[in-house]
């Protein structure tokens, strides 16, 4: 709970009694690997911030093929913000890669906080603005670049990352496939 605080107050100051009334208001999930946090035709329940494991944001393209957009590790929110704060169906899987913990607000308690804290709408506003930020940066690279350049900015974007999900998100990731990155990997060592 500490490491999800902490990440708050880097969007603004809050008392003692707004951080327990924060906290009042989170639920522990664990998810196994594969369970998804929010699911494409569904409306997303939770807002979550990462204690363990990583996520992905992924679609089924027009040819039925899984499409990773990027990634979602330890000490990052997890939502899909726009459908979240609007109520409306999803368009994307937000799956876990790995066993994850996160803390959880569903939308009632999240509308509460904004409710009650005094200044919690420009707290959650910069804090949406530095997760979309985030992941427009973690994006899937432009298929303008090569693979070999498109992985090697992979594991610059995601060190820790690399031996925690399987070689197929990479690949989906890189819009290349999985034969044409063990063949980079190969040629790069």
């Amino acid at each position: 709970m500490e490491a999800l605080v902490n990440l708050i107050l880097q969007f603004g100051d809050l008392n003692k009694q707004q951080i327990e009334f924060l906290l009042s208001k989170v639920e522990m999930l664990e998810l196994k690997k594969d369970d998804y946090l929010s699911e494409a035709g569904k409306v997303p329940r939770y807002v979550a911030f990462v204690l363990e494991g990583v996520f992905r944001f992924c679609y089924y393209n027009n040819r039925g093929e899984e499409i990773t957009n990027y990634f979602v590790d330890e000490g990052n929110f997890v939502v899909d913000n726009e459908k979240f704060e609007s109520q409306i169906v999803a368009s994307e899987y937000v799956q876990a890669v790995t066993d994850c913990k996160v803390l959880a607000f569903n939308k009632k308690n999240w509308d509460q906080i904004s409710g009650t804290i005094v200044g919690w709408e420009m707290m959650k506003a910069n804090m949406v603005k530095k997760c979309l930020t985030l992941a427009m940066e973690r994006r899937s690279p432009l298929v303008s670049e090569d693979a070999t350049t498109r992985y090697l900015s992979f594991i610059e974007a995601f060190p820790n990352l690399i031996n925690r999900i399987p070689l197929s998100y990479v690949a989906s990731y890189l819009g290349i496939t999985q034969q044409s990155l063990s063949r980079i990997r190969r040629n790069i060592r």
